[in-house]
Order: structure tokens, then C-alpha cells, then sequence
């Protein structure tokens, strides 16, 4: 078997290496919202790693390629998606045919069904609450596949090869999926102190003139409601109320402005996450009959969580607010769940809408200030919610597709 080391070693190489440079260029996010362009690249550059591994092959009887090209394919098509696991394996089957030998069929069928086991598990592994585990009972599921079809059609080697080169198989494609995981969990960690880095700028910026700036404010809402009274003013009677709806607008954002500013006056205590959830709902059901929005939940477990239940309340009654808003086609829903994980000592909460979606450029811009989706509105609303939720130890993940709804997942830390 010392034949099998150097082909092993630069086949593992190959694949970390590529890992942490795909990495580099295109991070991994957990769920990621991509467009076809982006799938083509991200499925050039694991054909790119799977030709590699094909080029430093582990060869037995001449023409019998094995090498580590299925993991590349299973991997992304797991991660990325079908249009990159299919570009990938399109590059490797025509690759394989160039390369030749009578046993191109079988490796072409071994690639193609790699794909393919991939592809229809994959909805199931985004599903999963241990990924590791469904990865290990995919890529089994596969060794059954492809160890049949080769012992069927392929000359047997021996069995210290067969267990040797499975072996080291299943580890590199396990060691990959942990390095995934981890890498996503470090892109996720760097997002936050980028993001928390930007509200303390702001934070910075609210405390240093937000005062000076509503004084200046409030005299002139006096004076505007002293001269109002003037009744042989008509051009001031009638523009009164659109001044001082514009001053108590821009007084509404400076007090917003403030709460971004110090919103760590928590009262900490156990609250009942199921019963706050009931009264936001209770809350925006008749703004969601004006706008035709049902709001629906299932699944509304009775958990408990540690945090402030006047900030928390504050920030689900935007998100849903948001959400009955982004539903602008004259009707829709937005549903409201929770599933308590236990493992993670957590409680996430989703709350997904049928509107109008974002685009990821859209998504990525979520939370900063003076950025909305909505013709009327100043971001700061979205931006307020998600540090609250931070200041309470929690998360706040958007997903969206044009056309297709938003999606936002709230995970907060259960009680101990």
C-alpha cells in the first residue's frame, strides 16, 4: 500500500488547499442566496479541484482511475446547489472521457451518481439539526452505490486496497464538511464585529448630536402651533399639520437614533417567549386585515428565554411589521414559527413572508442605517431590532429570493 501514500497525500492536499482558498474568494455563509452566475463560478472551481484530483490519480490494472474527485462533487452540490454540483460534474464526466481507458463508463456512472445522491439528499441536510451526521449518512449511502457498481464491473483489487482507499475517503470528505462548518461559523463571527463595529460608529455619531438637534426641534413645534392659532393665516392653516408631521418624523428618528445609542437598559428576567409572540401578533393583526396579510404560526412552543420583554417585543413587532409590509401584490401571509434546539441550548424563531423578496445585494445592506426596502421608511427600524437581539444574546439571519418571500431567523439563548 505504499504505492497509494503519494497519490492519498496530494489528493487531500489538493482539496484542503482549495477549501481555504474558495473560502478566501467566495466565503461560505450558511444558506447562501446565489445567483446562476455565481454558481458557474463556484462550479468551475470545483471542477477545477475535481481535475486535479483526476490528474493525480490512485491507478490500478492500467485504466481503473480512484481518486477523490466524488467528494468535490458531493460537497459542493451539498453546499452550493445543483447548478454548481451539475457544472462540476458535466467538466469531470467530459474530463473522464478525454481521459480515456475502458473503464471511462464506470468512472463517468460514479461521478454522475455522486451528483445525484448529493442532489436529491440535499434539502434533507439543510434540514438537519447535525449536519455531520446526515453527511456521514450520505456519503454511506454512496459507498454502497459505488462499492456495487465497481466489484460488479472491475476486476477485484484486494480488500486492504478497497478498505484503505474508503477509509480515506470518508475521512477527507468528514475532515471537509467539518472545515466547512467552521469556516462558516468564523464568516458568521466576522460579519457581527463588522456589523457591531458600524453601530458603534453610529451609536457614536446618534449620542454626539442627537440632543443638540431635537431642542432646535421642539421650539419650532411650539412656534408652529403658537402662529397656527392665527386664524387669518389660511397658508399656514393648511400647511401646519405637514410641518409639524415632518417634525414629529424627524423627532421620531433622532428618539430612534437614541435607543440605537443606549438600548442596553435591559430589565433582565425569564420571559415567556410563546406569550410575547401572542401579543405582537394580537398587535399588528389589524394592520395585517388593512394590508389583506394573514399572520399565521404553528408550532409556538412554551419556552422560556432570558432578556428585556419591552425591547424584545419591540423588536419581533418590526420584523413583523416588515414582513406584512413587504407583501405589497394586494394579499399574502406571513407565518410565524419556533422549534426549541436543544443541543445548541437555543430557541430559534422564523418568520417568513410571501412578498416581494430581496436580492442578495438588498440582503447584505439589511440593518444598516437609512437603508429600506419601502418607499417611506429609514432602515433604522431593522438596524434597532437586530441589536437588540444581539444585546440579548441572540442572532438575526435574513434570507430572501425576488419574487419568492423573505425569511428571517431569530435564534435567542434558552433559559438555564
Amino acid at each position: 500500500m505504499i504505492f497509494m501514500i503519494k497519490p492519498l497525500i496530494v489528493n487531500i492536499t489538493i482539496l484542503l488547499s482549495l477549501t481555504f482558498n474558495a473560502n478566501l474568494f467566495f466565503p461560505f455563509r450558511d444558506r447562501l442566496t446565489l445567483t446562476m452566475r455565481q454558481q458557474a463560478i463556484y462550479g468551475l472551481f470545483a471542477a477545477f479541484a475535481a481535475m486535479l484530483c483526476m490528474f493525480y490519480p490512485i491507478e490500478t490494472l492500467g485504466e481503473t482511475h480512484f481518486d477523490f474527485r466524488m467528494i468535490v462533487i458531493l460537497i459542493v452540490t451539498l453546499y452550493i446547489g445543483w447548478p454548481a454540483g451539475g457544472i462540476c460534474t458535466l467538466i469531470v464526466v467530459i474530463t473522464r472521457l478525454i481521459i480515456g481507458g475502458s473503464f471511462a463508463g464506470i468512472g463517468v456512472l460514479v461521478s454522475v451518481l455522486s451528483f445525484i445522491t448529493a442532489w436529491l439528499f440535499r434539502p434533507f441536510y439543510w434540514k438537519a439539526k447535525n449536519k455531520l451526521w446526515h453527511a456521514l449518512m450520505i456519503v454511506m449511502l454512496y459507498f454502497l452505490l459505488y462499492f456495487t457498481i465497481i466489484v460488479q464491473t472491475v476486476s477485484f483489487l484486494n480488500w486492504e486496497f478497497y478498505s484503505t482507499y474508503f477509509a480515506m475517503f470518508l475521512a477527507t470528505y468528514l475532515l471537509i464538511i467539518v472545515l466547512i462548518e467552521r469556516l462558516i461559523v468564523y464568516n458568521r463571527q466576522f460579519d457581527e464585529m463588522v456589523y457591531m463595529d458600524k453601530l458603534t460608529m453610529v451609536s457614536e455619531m446618534a449620542a454626539s448630536f442627537a440632543h443638540e438637534i431635537r431642542n432646535p426641534i421642539t421650539t419650532v413645534r411650539g412656534f408652529v402651533q403658537l402662529l397656527q392659532k392665527d386664524a387669518g393665516n389660511s397658508q399656514l392653516e393648511q400647511f401646519a399639520p405637514l410641518i409639524l408631521e415632518e417634525l414629529d418624523r424627524a423627532n421620531k428618528i433622532i428618539t430612534d437614533y437614541l435607543k440605537l445609542a443606549k438600548p442596553a437598559d435591559f430589565r433582565l428576567q425569564p420571559i415567556d417567549l410563546s406569550e410575547v409572540l401572542r401579543d405582537c401578533v394580537d398587535l399588528l393583526r389589524p394592520l395585517g386585515a388593512f394590508a389583506n396579510v394573514s399572520i399565521e404560526w404553528e408550532n409556538i412552543e412554551k419556552c422560556y428565554v432570558w432578556g428585556d420583554e419591552q425591547y424584545l417585543k419591540q423588536s419581533f413587532l418590526n420584523i413583523i411589521k416588515n414582513a406584512i409590509e413587504a407583501i405589497d401584490n394586494g394579499s399574502g401571509s406571513v407565518f410565524i414559527t419556533t422549534q426549541s434546539l436543544m443541543q445548541q441550548k437555543t430557541v430559534k424563531v422564523v418568520i417568513e413572508d410571501n412578498g416581494k423578496g430581496m436580492t442578495e445585494e438588498e440582503l447584505k445592506k439589511i440593518g444598516l442605517p437609512y437603508y429600506t426596502t419601502k418607499s417611506k421608511g429609514t432602515g433604522l427600524g431593522s438596524m434597532i431590532s437586530n441589536r437588540l437581539i444581539r444585546e440579548m444574546g441572540g442572532t438575526v439571519h435574513y434570507m430572501s429570493h425576488p419574487g419568492k418571500g423573505t425569511r428571517v431567523e431569530i435564534t435567542l439563548p434558552l433559559m438555564k
